[in-house]
């Protein structure tokens, strides 16, 4: 039987250096003898964060012979900053090596096309196993056992501490907050992101009262006052909605089992009962909690009459597209802000300021996709943002933008159409609060409050615009084939005791590129039709998997679901290639 040739991994290039190391600069040689785990992932990505978290365990318990990287490559202009990356480091607790890519060097080495991707490289320095997306730290759990195992027996592992540096704690009251609430008292209650707590200050915004946690949260972000007085807490990382009462000092969960929610879970019922995934902001609206469920595209509401939760809109699908709730697609909502009529929402993977009627439809104030960013004024058909993650209601019904990445304050008026900036050099706002005739900035990667005046007039801005960095992948007009490379891990198979295991789901921007083969189906491979009149566009193809242990005397194995969405930009060409792989879990060996 003929063997498939191993591919030794490309070395490691990033121009932005190491982070997390000591200042030490590394190569893979340094690295032999050692299992090294790649993570490459960029610091909007909600899914990467996950994966971040998923990747703890594995760390901890493999310390002495794995070495995870982070391979930071950035989607968004501010991102290739590197102070950014360095914050970023910080606020999300990385606890090993980070390779600052910003010219994406090392991501086209490694042939890479979504964030997060996650390559394994043997101890001599080979290329063993790529997987994109989330739920595959149990299938590399195993590999790197079975890695040790062989690697001993030949002589080639080495084992001993890594090259994991830890930096130096800076010392400020506040730490990458989040969001911010003005309590009835007058004071602020903001959330501590990055030092799992809550922060009570008086109405200066400076001085600390209270700290609020002790354990009991992790990452959280968005806050909401109730009817009842308490605080609705977005406890992020815990996926999970705590309420906080600000006269007793009592913290209780609302919503949310602790666990991540995935495919094919409850998208209703009992809120103790019924996962969630990643909250990350909240706002009173109608007669309910609504939840911006970053991690899953969607919006969910809270109903506290009958303790319970459900979705309230979108379909999980990644993207922007407009119209009734059920039927609307988001990217990573991360700001809410009510009025009487209208839900705000910061749509932050989309660049984009959209809203819900009471008819629970839809709408798109600002913002064309998941590709197109910058920071442009004017009419709101042509205005740009970077990754907003608030909004902000105003008195005279326009709305205040947190435009998170471009560092500004900005401002659209429903009235005019009109896009303006307000302020500049705010350091990654991530929300506000309107105190009167002041606006109280949650400046995160300053660690404070900033107070400012709302401005009579605009500040003038030189227009910017950005497109997604990506390199195109050139494909030939006519048939297209589409591979999802999926290996079930090692002593696991695909479930199918209940019908499919897999699911693709392929649309297009635009939908003309597709002549056929957009939809749902089960199939993780299919023939596409490419249209060779439209010259450039985007395949967004989503996957997901379910496979099991492989133990017939277990009546009760343990599943896991992977999945990921791809944004795939190409380009039409009579050059192009006429079979698109993207690899879930394995290596293509076509």
């Amino acid at each position: 039987m003929a063997t498939r040739a191993r591919v030794r991994a490309p070395e490691l290039i990033g121009k932005g250096g190491w982070l997390n190391t000591g200042g030490n600069q590394y190569t893979l040689a340094d690295l032999r003898g050692r299992i090294v785990v790649l993570d490459f992932w960029t610091f909007c990505c909600i899914n990467c964060l996950h994966v971040l978290d998923e990747l703890r365990e594995l760390e901890e318990k493999h310390r002495d012979t794995v070495v995870i990287i982070g391979v930071h490559s950035p989607k968004f202009v501010h991102e290739a900053e590197h102070q950014a990356v360095v914050d970023a480091v910080e606020r999300y607790q990385v606890h090993h090596p980070v390779l600052d890519d910003p010219e994406l060097a090392t991501w086209k080495q490694y042939a890479v096309r979504a964030w997060p991707t996650l390559v394994v490289i043997d101890p001599e320095g080979y290329v063993v196993a790529q997987h994109a997306g989330e739920g595959h730290a149990h299938a590399i759990e195993k590999l790197v056992e079975e890695l040790e195992a062989a690697h001993a027996a030949k002589g080639t592992l080495r084992r001993g501490d890594g090259p994991y540096v830890a930096p130096e704690p800076v010392a400020t009251d506040l730490r990458f907050p989040g969001k911010a609430v003005l309590l009835p008292s007058g004071n602020f209650l903001v959330s501590d992101s990055t030092r799992n707590q809550l922060v009570e200050l008086e109405p200066d915004g400076e001085s600390v009262v209270r700290r609020i946690g002790d354990g009991r949260f992790n990452e959280p972000q968005g806050l909401a006052l109730l009817p009842d007085g308490r605080v609705a807490v977005a406890d992020t990382v815990n996926h999970a909605i705590r309420a906080y009462d600000p006269e007793s000092g009592g913290i209780e969960t609302i919503a949310g089992t602790g666990r991540q929610w995935w495919q094919g879970s409850p998208t209703s019922g009992p809120a103790l009962e019924v996962a969630l995934s990643s909250p990350w902001d909240l706002a009173w609206w109608g007669d309910r909690l609504w939840i911006a469920m970053a991690g899953v595209h969607q919006l969910w509401s809270y109903d506290p009459a009958a303790g319970t939760v459900e979705v309230a809109a979108g379909t999980t699908n990644e993207g922007l597209v407009d119209g009734p709730a059920a039927e609307a697609w988001f990217a990573q909502p991360s700001g809410l802000a009510a009025t009487e009529e209208r839900l705000w929402i910061a749509d932050s993977e989309t660049s984009a300021v959209r809203w819900i009627d009471r008819d629970l439809v839809v709408h798109t104030a600002v913002g064309t996709g998941l590709f197109d960013f910058g920071h442009r004024d004017g009419a709101a058909d042509q205005a740009l943002l970077q990754h907003p993650l608030g909004v902000t209601a105003l008195p005279d019904g326009s709305v205040a933008i947190s435009d998170t990445y471009n560092h500004a304050l900005r401002r659209f008026d429903p009235a005019t159409g009109e896009v303006t900036t307000l302020a500049t050099d705010v350091r990654e706002p991530s929300g506000a609060v309107l105190v009167g005739d002041d606006i109280v900035v949650v400046e995160s990667a300053r660690h404070r409050l900033t107070r400012l005046r709302l401005p009579e007039e605009a500040v003038r801005v030189e227009a910017v615009a950005h497109r997604t960095r990506r390199a195109a992948t050139e494909v030939a007009p006519g048939t297209l084939r589409l591979d999802v490379v999926f290996q079930a891990p090692a002593g696991q198979k695909l479930d199918t005791r209940y019908g499919p295991s897999t699911r693709l789901l392929v649309s297009s921007t635009p939908p003309e590129l597709l002549r056929d083969g957009d939809g749902a189906g089960s199939d993780l491979s299919r023939e596409l039709e490419i249209d060779p009149a439209v010259t450039e566009g985007v395949l967004h193809v989503s996957a997901m998997a379910a496979s099991c242990d492989d133990d017939p005397a277990n009546e009760y194995p343990a599943c896991h679901v992977h999945q990921q969405d791809w944004g795939v930009p190409v380009r039409v060409s009579s050059d192009g290639v006429s079979r698109l792989p993207l690899v879930l879990a394995g290596m293509d060996e076509a």
